[in-house]
């Protein structure tokens, strides 16, 4: 598939999370650095945000998985919550363990609503045992804060101790890649090959104070790193600059491409507010203590799941003629529906058709067959293990 193709087909898949309305986009600290560097400006969750460079989104995926790539999420949204209580507060809305957490250490989670469909998913780290620190996604941001928001005024009302504070002081990049520690490396004193893929430290970076997670959203090694806004450009500019130009800015487009190789949801697509996170194969982020004991918002229809199985379940697919769409019905070999792709495209490290879907529970072993009905007509599938391709996060050696 030629760069274009991948271009139509990327934004395709992000195109529920453009902006529609006529309200001004707003633009992160970084926007000028964009432009400037030759950025291709689209509105995303109504920002103004870089869809991809010069480079095309194929070579931009395949750089990041070899090199590097630093990506500008600042449009995503950084919280705290403090106080004693701030643990067993947002223990009622999501279904990690917080308070099995080691300080300095967080989880993959889903905002759960009362039928146990997902909000939103984010990632949130246990800071300290009174200090826990999230980002949600931008798209979700005003329905998430308002969520929030009043179970947190339900909460304080009953004596609990737990304030919040939107660090829209302070800006997002996200660094990932073979490339991401070595490069880091040179810009602080903290040594991170003690930091594992996870884990969170506040420490200087080129001389700024800043939130340190190695985590990300490509299957690669990485970092997202949380920096005060007026310092946001400079940190860039450090980075590429250290990195010898190995690590390029990547853009939307290339970060969707990676998250679908990785087989990582993209909130809006794969997951949405009647999907549950069993459904989504998102049961091994439900902490075995919140397992036996609920106590989270739609428990009872999770936990009933767990024990008897949920009725739809997401898998992936490898599919022969075009890439399948999102919307693209699934169907078995007699042609009764079976299901719906949520996420599709072209991989260009794999240089073949992935998919990921929802199917009917007992269709969703690796290797059963499928037709994916692209443009009214069906093309061979086949169910497969995620991710695509292997994800390289930096754990403990066993």
């Amino acid at each position: 598939m030629r760069g274009g193709g991948l271009l139509l087909s990327v934004t395709r898949r992000l195109s529920r999370h453009f902006a529609t309305d006529s309200a001004p986009l707003k633009k992160t600290p970084l926007y000028d650095f964009h432009v400037a560097n030759g950025g291709k400006m689209v509105p995303f969750a109504g920002w103004s945000m870089p869809i991809q460079y010069a480079d095309s989104i194929m070579d931009s995926t395949v750089n990041c998985r070899a090199n590097g790539g630093l990506f500008d999420v600042a449009h995503m949204c950084g919280l705290s919550l403090y106080g004693r209580d701030s643990v067993p507060f947002l223990e009622t809305l999501v279904i990690a363990d917080l308070a099995g957490l080691k300080p300095g250490t967080g989880s993959l989670t889903v905002f759960t609503n009362e039928n146990g469909g997902a909000i939103d998913d984010s990632v949130v780290t246990k800071v300290k045992d009174d200090h826990i620190y999230l980002v949600v996604n931008a798209g979700c941001r005003d329905k998430d804060l308002a969520h929030i928001g009043a179970h947190l005024e339900s909460f304080k009302k009953k004596g609990g101790d737990v304030s919040w504070h939107i660090h829209d002081e302070r800006a997002l990049l996200a660094l990932q890649g073979p490339l991401a520690a070595p490069t880091l490396q040179f810009l602080t004193k903290d040594d991170l090959s003690t930091m594992y893929f996870g884990e969170f430290k506040m420490l200087d970076i080129n001389g700024f104070a800043c939130y340190l997670t190695r985590t990300g959203y490509t299957g690669e090694d990485g970092f997202e790193i949380s920096v005060p806004a007026e310092n946001a450009v400079d940190l860039a500019k450090a980075i590429l600059e250290k990195s010898e130009g190995k690590v390029r800015l990547t853009g939307l487009g290339a970060r969707d491409s990676l998250r679908l190789e990785a087989g990582l949801c993209l909130y809006g697509n794969d997951m949405e507010q009647h999907i549950t996170p069993v459904e989504a194969g998102l049961s091994w982020a439900i902490g075995k203590r919140r397992k036996a004991e609920g106590g989270f918002l739609g428990a009872q229809v999770i936990l009933k799941q767990l024990e008897e199985g949920p009725k739809i379940r997401r898998v992936g697919f490898f599919s022969q003629g075009p890439p399948a769409r999102s919307h693209s019905e699934i169907a078995d070999a007699s042609g009764e529906k079976i299901g719906e792709v949520t996420s599709g495209g072209f991989s260009p490290c794999l240089k073949k058709n992935i998919a990921m879907g929802y199917v009917k529970s007992g269709l969703h072993k690796p290797g059963t067959e499928a037709k994916i009905l692209v443009r009214g007509k069906p093309y061979d599938a086949v169910v497969t293990k995620m991710p695509f391709v292997p994800t390289k996060y930096y754990k403990p050696p066993k």
